[in-house]
């Protein structure tokens, strides 16, 4: 079962199909950044995400005749600067605008940096506080979701409906809808007062997991995990942590990234396909991650407070961890940090993955009726397929797992993913005979 300003240009690389794809590269690496350091520099969050669209769109006419400029993030960036100037020009704003610029360098010349320094709510960083914008409560809680994952995480608007369980409309219509209340709100660009980040927190955290998740296990795509994704969100939660100390659901969150982080070395074969817990090389996996692990969850202990929703996931994680081999990890400890995962927050695909424990711990069987009662909920959902066809294989219906797996390549996904379910497909269906 699965897893868990430009100096000069490069050489063009080989035709449109391969600069659309570099470009593509290039703005989910630093879309986040481009976003958050135009929202700084207009003030204006939907602007912001505007102009950078632009700046892409720019990108993907010019690049794949001209070449790939040295440093692509800040040719993206002085392009959408130079159109938010423009802007500005055609609004007849600049002369506003002009004294606003300078009031803030009067304030930042008279700042004392000892006392910045200090400052234990002072953060100097724009994706966070991009984060806590978009995570604003004025948002519904899926429009906070959709905006964030599009900004921060660079996903398109098919990814994000697959990994929000929503159809493609539907995220579009959030995006435009967060877009167009933040941009009438004026929210400042700004980690929040401490009294108003605990109505933030969840989503927040939320956020910064499916954004990590993404890197853990990217939507769609060539590639079934994206490490720098990954670690920007751990970045992330270690910079929120200072912020807010006795939430150990942040430290929480730091122990489930870290456990998961530590098996990236080992989730793909020679080949850039993913492998699944089973075929992974334990002696692989990061013990340094692990250890860190084990610390932040040692802390949420420590708070008393009981597990949360990140503390049980991380406590499953950690059952994994330490585990020397697949058939020595506590299953039914699993299957019971499941169980209070559900009772803490129901959802089907938690369902799903309780499925694979009960799998592990009571045999396919058992785990197969669980899925079948979860077809109407997540008949679309890749991971659903993917687990009743391994099920099914385990309990020796090569024909009804073969089918399971062409499902579930079938369906929207990972593109190295689907090489590996069909792959399993075909070992399944038996090869026809030779004739003499």
């Amino acid at each position: 079962m699965s897893e868990d300003t430009a100096s000069g240009h490069r050489t063009a690389d080989g035709g449109r199909g391969s600069g659309q794809r570099a470009v593509e590269a290039v703005w989910r690496a630093e879309s986040a950044r481009i976003v958050a350091a135009l929202t700084r520099h207009t003030g204006d969050f939907a602007w912001a995400e505007d102009l950078a669209q632009e700046a892409l769109v720019e990108a993907l006419a010019n690049w794949p005749g001209s070449g790939i400029p040295d440093n692509p993030g800040a040719w993206l960036l002085t392009v959408a600067k130079r159109r938010a100037i423009d802007g500005w020009r055609r609004r007849e704003r600049m002369s506003r605008r002009e004294p606003l610029l300078a009031h803030d360098v009067m304030l930042a010349e008279q700042e004392d940096p000892v006392e910045a320094l200090g400052d234990p709510d002072r953060i100097d960083d724009d994706v966070l506080r991009l984060v806590f914008i978009a995570c604003h409560p004025i948002l519904p809680a899926q429009a906070r979701l959709a905006v964030t994952l599009r900004t921060v995480a660079g996903l398109t608007t098919e990814q994000i409906a697959r990994v929000l369980l929503m159809t493609v409309p539907a995220v579009q219509q959030r995006i435009v809808r967060a877009k167009r209340t933040l941009s009438s709100a004026h929210i400042p660009f700004e980690v929040p007062d401490r009294s108003e980040r605990p109505e933030r927190l969840a989503s927040v955290l939320q956020v910064i997991y499916l954004l990590f998740t993404e890197g853990y296990a990217a939507a769609g795509g060539d590639h079934p995990i994206r490490p720098d994704v990954a670690r920007e969100a751990v970045r992330l939660a270690r910079q929120l942590a200072p912020l807010m100390p006795a939430e150990p659901e942040v430290q929480a969150l730091i122990a489930l990234m870290e456990f998961q982080s530590s098996r990236f070395a080992a989730r793909v074969d020679a080949e850039g396909l993913p492998l699944t817990l089973a075929e992974q090389d334990r002696r692989r996996w990061d013990r340094s991650a692990i250890g860190r692990g084990r610390a932040a969850l040692a802390r949420v202990a420590a708070a008393d407070r009981g597990l949360g929703y990140y503390g049980l996931q991380a406590s499953i994680a950690q059952c994994h961890a330490v585990a020397p081999t697949v058939d020595d990890t506590d299953w039914p400890r699993i299957v019971a940090l499941y169980d209070g995962l559900l009772s803490l927050a129901p959802s089907p695909v938690v369902r799903l993955n309780r499925a694979v424990a009960v799998a592990m711990a009571d045999g396919p069987d058992a785990a197969l009726v669980l899925v079948r009662e979860l077809e109407s909920d997540l008949g679309d959902f890749r991971p659903l397929h993917a687990v009743r066809g391994e099920l099914l294989e385990r309990s020796g219906d090569a024909d009804a797992a073969a089918a399971a797996f062409d499902r579930a390549a079938a369906l929207p996904g990972n593109a190295a993913e689907t090489i590996v379910l069909r792959r399993r497909s075909a070992a399944l269906r038996p090869h026809p005979a030779v004739v003499e």
